[in-house]
């Protein structure tokens, strides 16, 4: 476990050996996710072909679920033009 000191500028600063176990080096980008009981989790981002980070990005849990059907009637008025 490593402690980590916030600074003014509100950025933490990772050991050496930490980022070796991550396979980060400097410019490489993570993501922070926080968990229902408060703890941080760090993942590195593997690369900009990897998309996965991307998945559930336009979600929204106040809209239902679209049927197969309403997509594709969606799709088939965009390439008409109709929307």
């Amino acid at each position: 476990m490593s402690v980590l000191q916030i600074t003014s500028k509100n950025q933490i600063t990772l050991k050496r050996d930490v980022l070796r176990k991550l396979g980060l080096k400097s410019g490489d980008k993570v993501s922070v996710e926080v968990t229902e009981d408060g703890k941080a989790v760090l993942s590195p981002l593997k690369s900009r072909n990897d998309l996965d980070h991307l998945f559930g990005m336009f979600h929204d849990p106040d809209q239902p679920p679209m049927s197969i059907e309403e997509m594709n009637e969606i799709i088939a008025d965009g390439w008409a033009g109709k929307r």
